[in-house]
């Protein structure tokens, strides 16, 4: 357990221990336990639909009884693939309820992304909404045959709510094509497609609960500074611990009313947002993705108690023109993270509602949060003290040994929230990891710095990544996927200043000789929303003779960046 002496236990929560013992059960157990407890409780609401917590598991069951009958096995690997959605919280228990592996995958991702959450995980099976599953299917069909997937599982969104829906809860009109468009089943290369309603269908035997803390839950991909994203093997138990520390650290109840709107294939949303709104057995209001006016109906009419989001959606919602409209005062805990509030939003929340903006921090690595400001003493721009069970420290990256209050060096941690390392990479995993006072540290790759109270801030980044709107964007990813144009001899990917998004991506491109001329840099971006999820693509495409290079031919990314940062 953490040091009992570290200056952040004197802003402590005085109600919190500061460490937790999580349930020793899987995950699939919060959700049986809170139906059991709960049996007319609304688990969910869609659109105006309820869903009850039982309701949840019968549906998860049924779905787990046809993965089963699929032939998915314990620990096999299983795609998940949707924007927020009632299916996806089904599919999600479902294929744990199967004692498989979710592998979550961003919506927004194309078909040559895609190729490699399918090939990597080994994954034979996925699930999908109908947008998507095209996009999938051609990258199924770019495969060797012996990597396709021979199921894939479709569902709409209709399948989950009334496309009649009116008044508040109704979707945004500029939605409706998207939502209400119910898309045909993709022919696989060389399996079969399910539909959704079929996959539930039957009276198939739901296979034994096999899983538990130590065994694989989930999968989730993160980039890098090289090469393809690499999955984090995250078990049961850190899942549950940051699960269940969420809960206590936001007050949670079976009362609370939480909206749901950072995305579940994001480990924030997933852990911080629905396994502990799960676990606390309170409502969750979903929306498929940020739209301010439908977010203030939703607050205003399910009396929406905790909302978890990017600042950004924040200061999109106060600048409404129909802000006067909304009632958020049944709001008790707002926070969020991927980006700094701006201070002068965080004060207007303070005066306007009296709601203190809760800033945290944590990765893919760490479950979401292994850093939180406390509900009652948050600073603002700050990452906040190490979260519950946490030990974090601030080291030399070079010599590892711990640095003082004040001085900037690489933010480590440790704890039962950190996974227990990369897939199919022993290397990745054994450098990103050091040993200290009998503990396991996890290097983060960010630079930050203590203040003498134990309040942690960031400051600069070991690793090279772009933030935009609280999406990780890594360069050399972006970079792999443009070397693929036939016009591009070279490219580099670095951040631009952005007035909404904080950063944006900015591509500083050498055509080929024999394109230059007849490829603009229009062309080049509209490539890029073909090949790359949309929020990866360049906002900003620069074509230059030459890119600055080292004595030994690498390229100088770091010098482009600081010329970027030195523009007016």
């Amino acid at each position: 357990m953490p040091s009992q002496d570290r200056p952040h236990h004197r802003v402590w929560p005085k109600r919190l221990p500061h460490a937790l013992t999580p349930p020793a059960t899987s995950l699939w157990d919060n959700l049986a336990i809170s139906a059991r407890r709960y049996p007319a409780k609304p688990g969910l609401v869609f659109f105006g639909r309820v869903t009850t917590y039982p309701q949840l598991v019968a549906q998860a069951e049924r779905l787990a009884a046809r993965l089963h009958a699929l032939g998915v096995r314990r620990g096999d690997r299983v795609v998940l693939d949707m924007q927020n959605c009632p299916q996806l919280i089904v599919a999600h228990f479902a294929i744990l309820r199967a004692n498989a592996v979710v592998v979550p995958v961003n919506p927004m991702n194309r078909a040559e992304e895609l190729k490699h959450y399918i090939t990597d995980p080994d994954a034979r099976v996925a699930i999908c909404t109908g947008d998507v599953a095209a996009e999938i299917a051609k990258a199924d069909a770019q495969l060797p045959e012996a990597q396709r997937l021979a199921h894939l599982v479709v569902t709409q969104y209709t399948d989950a709510f009334d496309p009649q829906q009116a008044g508040a809860d109704a979707p945004p009109e500029a939605w409706r094509d998207w939502l209400l468009t119910r898309h045909p089943l993709p022919a696989m290369a060389s399996g079969r497609s399910w539909a959704w309603d079929e996959a539930l269908a039957g009276d198939l035997p739901v296979p034994p609960l096999e899983v538990g803390p130590t065994d694989l839950a989930v999968l989730p991909y993160t980039s890098g500074t090289t090469g393809l994203p690499k999955g984090c093997m995250h078990p049961h138990r850190s899942l549950m611990h940051n699960a269940v520390a969420s809960a206590a650290w936001g007050n949670a109840t079976a009362e609370n009313v939480t909206l749901l709107v950072v995305p579940m294939f994001h480990i924030t949303g997933m852990v911080s947002v629905m396994h502990s709104s799960v676990y606390a057995a309170a409502t969750i209001v979903l929306m498929p993705r940020w739209d301010r006016d439908l977010a203030g109906r939703l607050i205003s009419t399910w009396k929406v108690t905790t909302w978890t989001n990017i600042p950004t959606m924040v200061i999109d919602l106060l600048g409404s023109p129909r802000f006067a409209e909304y009632d958020l005062s049944s709001l008790q805990h707002i926070g969020g993270g991927g980006a700094a509030m701006p201070a002068a939003v965080a004060q207007r929340l303070q005066d306007q509602f009296g709601l203190r903006y809760v800033e945290g921090y944590g990765l893919t690595e760490t479950a979401a949060p292994s850093h939180s400001n406390p509900p009652d003493a948050p600073k603002q721009q700050c990452l906040g003290i190490p979260f519950m069970s946490c030990d974090a420290r601030v080291v030399d990256p070079t010599t590892l040994e711990d640095l003082p209050a004040g001085e900037q060096g690489e933010i480590v941690v440790s704890g039962p929230m950190v996974f227990d390392g990369y897939w199919k990479r022993p290397d990745a995993t054994a450098s990103s990891f050091f040993e200290r006072d009998g503990r396991r540290f996890f290097r983060t790759g960010d630079l930050g710095r203590v203040d003498e109270e134990g309040y942690f801030f960031i400051t600069d980044r070991l690793k090279r990544m772009i933030n935009a709107s609280g999406f990780k964007v890594w360069p050399a990813e972006v970079e792999a996927l443009m070397f693929r144009h036939p016009a591009i001899q070279e490219a580099c990917i670095i951040s631009a200043r952005d007035a909404y998004r904080g950063e944006t991506v900015k591509a500083v491109v050498v055509l080929r000789q024999d394109h230059k001329g007849q490829v603009s840099e229009e062309d080049i971006v509209a490539w890029c929303r073909e090949h790359m999820a949309v929020y990866k693509v360049p906002r900003l495409v620069q074509f230059v003779d030459a890119l600055p290079k080292s004595g030994s031919g690498k390229v100088m990314w770091r010098a482009l960046q600081e010329a970027e940062a030195a523009k007016p």
